[in-house]
């Protein structure tokens, strides 16, 4: 395999990533839980064969064929790799938050005024 078919195909496994965080993050803005085991499952699938791309990138030689098609698929890579660690960053944000949230609204709990007037009166 040439260096450019070996970035091409982490290309098209990149897009694939980015696909399936897009998918996430609108399971987890519709449904505010966790994904389902099956996209779970998906996203490990795709994990293991970046792996194998990746390999296949470190495997290929290192020669002069057609630097600048190499150079800007390498850059269109690390572009899209920033937009999957983005969108990545956003959904465990998400996670976290729906995780924690126990299902409980989002605002603060109410306290009675006169519970608020004991705790002040007894650090005065």
């Amino acid at each position: 395999m040439t260096p450019l078919q070996a970035l091409q195909q982490h290309q098209q496994l990149c897009d694939e990533l980015h696909e399936l965080a897009l998918e996430e993050n609108r399971f987890l803005q519709q449904h505010q839980r966790a994904p389902d085991a099956a996209l779970l499952d998906r996203k490990r699938q795709l994990l293991s064969r970046l792996d194998d791309a990746l390999a296949a990138l470190r495997a290929a030689p290192r020669d002069g064929e057609n630097q600048s098609a190499m150079r800007q698929a390498l850059d269109k890579a690390r572009a899209r790799i920033l937009q999957i660690l983005q969108l990545d960053k956003e959904n465990e944000q998400l996670l976290l938050r729906y995780s924690l949230g126990g299902g409980r609204p989002a605002g603060g709990t109410i306290v009675p005024p006169s519970m608020l007037q004991k705790i002040y009166q007894r650090h005065n």
